[in-house]
């Protein structure tokens, strides 16, 4: 079991069962496996409506969005000292 699995489970133990079932209704609403595995082959794929395009014509235009980290940068930047 990794780390991250363990702590979910102690988050979850320490949880009033109001509280835990919640978690369970949430993740069964949102973990439920597809009769087929998900790969990118079966995933539908749509034209960009305007909105879409005006994200993507944004992106093209602004300098930040051409700035790239390392793994290691990223995960320095998302979590907290000592995790």
């Amino acid at each position: 079991m990794s780390a991250m699995v363990a702590d979910v489970i102690n988050k979850i133990e320490k949880m009033d069962d109001n509280s835990a079932r919640a978690v369970f209704i949430w993740l069964s609403e949102r973990l439920h496996t597809a009769a087929k595995p998900a790969t990118w082959d079966n995933i539908e794929e749509v034209e960009p409506d305007a909105i879409d395009l005006e994200m993507m014509r944004e992106m093209e235009n602004d300098p930040d969005c051409n700035v790239y980290v390392s793994e290691d940068e990223m995960y320095a930047r998302l979590l907290p000292e000592g995790s």
